[in-house]
This record gives C-alpha cells, structure tokens and sequence, in this order.
C-alpha cells in the first residue's frame, strides 16, 4: 500500500520481449498488484511475462492483500495499447484498487518515479495525473525532433478537443487515476488505440476531474518507437474532432447552457465560409475589378470575425475549466 492506499500498475506489453520482464521484476515494493496484458505479441513476451510473474508472485507475503502480486494476462487478438489498458483498468475496478498507474512495457518509464504521479491523488489534489516532457528544454533533450513536432501539433489539438488549455504533452503515457475517476469515465467506452491518452483527457474533463501535470524527462532506451505519425497524427485528430463535438454536446449543451458552444460554431462556420471565399478571390486573379476587390475584402472581414469568434470560444472555455488543471513541482 501507498499512504493507507491500495496500488496497481497496468503494464501494457506488444513485442516487448527482453523489456517486459524487468519492467515486472523492478516494480516498487508499495505496489499491490501489476496487470500486465501481452496485446497478442508475435514474439516471446507472453512467456516472458509469465516466466516474471511467477519470481514475483513467490516471493509474496502471506499477509499481502493479493497473493497474485502480478495478473498476467492476454489478449487473443491485438486491440491496440488503448485496448490493452482497457483490459488493466477493469481488473483494477474489479479488485477495488484505489488508484491505478500506468507504465508501458517497454522499460522507458523509471519506477522510482511512480511516487511523483500517486501523491497529488493520494493527498486529494488531483484525479488524473500523468507525465510531462515538455515543460523545460533539458527535459525535451532526449526527444527527436520529427516526436517533438508531432507532440506540440497533438497537444494544441488536445488542448481544444478537451478543454485542459494549461495541460501539455498529451501523449504521454506515464499516468495515474484514482478509483473514482476510473468509475466516472465510462472505461468500456474509451478509444483502444495510440490517441488513447488524448481520449481519455476529454472524458476526463466531462466528468469535470482534475488533471495534473508531473515533470518528466525524455526517457527512450534501446527501445524503438512503432507509431507512424504521417497516419497517427491524422487519426487521432479525426478522433479529437469527435471528441470535441461529444465535449460540447454534453457539456455545454445538454447539461447546462453556455454560450461558448455557439461561438465554437458560428466561429468555425464564419471562418470556413470566409476561408473559401476568400481563396476563391485570390483564384480568379482579378483584383483590378472593383466589384471582385469588395467580395475579397469582405470575405477577408468574414474570416476575421470567424477567428475573433474562435479565439472568445476559447478563451471562455480556459476559465471554465482553469480549476480543473494543476501543474505540480519537478
């Protein structure tokens, strides 16, 4: 246990053979239990998490809350990492664990950490909490630079899908959640790929938790990245513009009334309209002609007042949600 709490940890594993085991085997003591899911891997993870399970599970006191300290567990076809911590989250729900971390299979996230993501939940300042790379340049330093380009692009997407403005590096899969937050979210309804994280800061944000920042350096190892962002970037945008929408449906809209969510939409209308238009203008290259000059100008005036639009939709929806955000200390 973790200051009177109960700890578990959800190892989400695909190909992680020669990571995988030490991740299990190097655990802090405090942790309870360890859900570890081999995501139908091709190669020989599955035994190898087996193979740690059993050294871990023996060494279990016989006053230990569960004697299985390690659940290995698999999936009989690759659902994506979403998929696999799915899969850790409802076992922990199952087991009453009162707050639930994540790290990945792959050895890049450093258990000494762990505490620095537990105590602002356990100490009732946060419901979420999850790593930050972004916050210094020294932090940023092990990041390549095609990662970080594609990090700042899906935070800003992030930041205005979910409504967390002061919340960066959304990607970042270092986390922990309390046991309420897990019941509030809707698990079985949360995106099994990549975007994951990015999907769940909005569910989290409709249930109005609070979300934490933790510093956190760029740890690679010897492991190797296998997100493709020329198809991950459009995808978990496509899914971010669905997200927002259901954000502001339920949020904004049926539960209560704000006008924020008629500026994002006439904002966005404005600007697209005003966007085409003005293309259209330039397109037919004839700017000595008066009449073509007026319908450039105003459809410049059109965009103007879009973006104007877009900018107040979202400078409300920052102070609505500014209680719900915290940045915690290195």
């Amino acid at each position: 246990m973790y200051e009177k709490n109960t700890v578990g940890v959800v190892v989400p594993a695909y190909n992680e053979e020669g990571f995988v085991g030490e991740v299990i085997e190097t655990l802090p003591s405090f942790v309870d239990r360890a859900y570890v899911i081999d995501d139908c891997s091709t190669d020989g993870t599955w035994g190898e998490i087996r193979a740690a399970a059993e050294r871990v599970n023996a060494d279990v006191d016989a006053d230990a809350p569960y004697q299985d300290r390690v659940s290995p567990l698999q999936h009989d076809h690759n659902r994506g990492v979403g998929g696999a911590i799915k899969t850790g989250y409802k076992h922990a729900l199952a087991d009453g664990i009162d707050v639930v971390a994540v790290m990945g299979g792959d050895g890049q996230m450093r258990p000494e950490d762990l505490p620095c993501y537990l105590d602002p939940i356990v100490a009732g300042e946060a419901d979420y909490t999850k790593g930050n790379r972004l916050l210094n340049r020294e932090f940023r330093r092990g990041m390549p630079s095609w990662r970080l380009f594609g990090n700042w692009i899906l935070t800003f997407l992030t930041k205005v899908a979910s409504g967390y403005w002061r919340t960066m590096d959304p990607q970042n899969g270092y986390t922990a959640i309390s046991k309420e937050a897990l019941e509030a979210i809707d698990v079985d309804r949360m995106y099994e790929g990549y975007g994951y994280c990015n999907d769940l800061l909005v569910r989290l944000n409709v249930a109005g938790l609070r979300v934490g920042d933790v510093p956190r350096a760029a740890n690679y190892g010897d492991e190797t990245s296998s997100i493709r962002y020329h198809t991950y970037i459009p995808r978990v945008s496509a899914m971010l513009l669905r997200d927002f929408l259901w954000r502001l449906r339920v949020k904004y809209l049926v539960r209560r009334f704000h006008p924020l969510a008629l500026l994002y939409g006439i904002g966005s209308v404005t600007t697209s309209v005003g966007a085409v238009s003005l293309l259209r203008s330039i397109l037919r290259r004839r700017s000595e002609s008066g009449s073509n000059a007026g319908r450039t100008l105003s459809s410049a005036l059109l965009l103007v007042v879009g973006w104007i639009g877009l900018v107040l939709a979202m400078v409300f929806d920052l102070r609505e949600n500014a209680d719900l955000e915290r940045q915690f200390e290195e």
